[in-house]
């Protein structure tokens, strides 16, 4: 394969957010559905033995934060995936700064129960100045937070964002059901197994099909 296919077949893309709202997390997540790992790690949980993959500094598994960007790649669909899990914590920022200027796009991590955050507001400004296309992510849904309408609202008042939602959640905290996914017109049920890389998925083309009623 020649250089510039190589190139061409790969894409890079950062994690971003405030403190604790779960980038790390996420990363585990999209190694594990990525074929990557077996089993996907844990911050601050001591339930689970097994360490965040991508927090490998042994400061970062005793204070349970990143405080350096870490690189994680993986095959997908013929495509060198580089996810690039950077610090959130504002006394490492610079490293994330730096960062930004080598990824194709990023993921933005919203806490659902706090919203946009100082920090995240900061990263974002960054991200528009070098105009990096941008993903948002709403984390933390089976845990009780914010109306997703209003989430929504405050997203484009403090981010200057013009959302589009390719998901919307149904239900959140105890009553959380699953995901509606808009893109792809079915519905992803919650089993809340932490274990389980597939989840049930209905597919249905309105919400008068019969396959969403059973």
């Amino acid at each position: 394969m020649s250089f510039k296919n190589e190139i061409e077949r790969r894409r890079t893309f950062g994690i971003i957010s405030h403190p604790d709202a779960g980038k790390t997390t996420l990363t585990e997540k999209l190694l594990l559905f990525g074929g990557a790992i077996q089993e996907a790690g844990a911050v601050k949980n001591n339930k689970i033995k097994k360490t965040a993959t991508s927090d490998f500094m042994e400061i970062e598994r005793q204070r349970g934060i990143s405080v350096a960007t870490s690189v994680l790649a993986f095959i997908y669909k013929d495509k060198k995936i580089n996810i690039l899990d950077t610090p959130g914590h504002k006394d490492f920022a610079e490293d994330t700064f730096r960062t930004l200027t080598a990824v194709d796009s990023v993921i933005v991590v919203i806490d659902v129960a706090k919203g946009v955050e100082e920090q995240t507001e900061k990263l974002v400004e960054v991200c528009r100045m070098r105009k990096i296309p941008m993903l948002v992510f709403i984390n933390k849904l089976d845990r009780e937070g914010q109306d997703a309408f209003d989430l929504l609202d405050e997203l484009e008042q403090k981010l200057g964002l013009s959302v589009t939602p390719l998901s919307f959640p149904i239900g959140m905290g105890y009553d959380f059901k699953g995901i509606y996914n808009i893109y792809e017109k079915n519905i992803n049920l919650f089993s809340g197994d932490s274990k389980k890389n597939i989840e049930e998925t209905i597919a249905f083309d309105d919400i008068e099909s019969p396959n969403w009623k059973k």
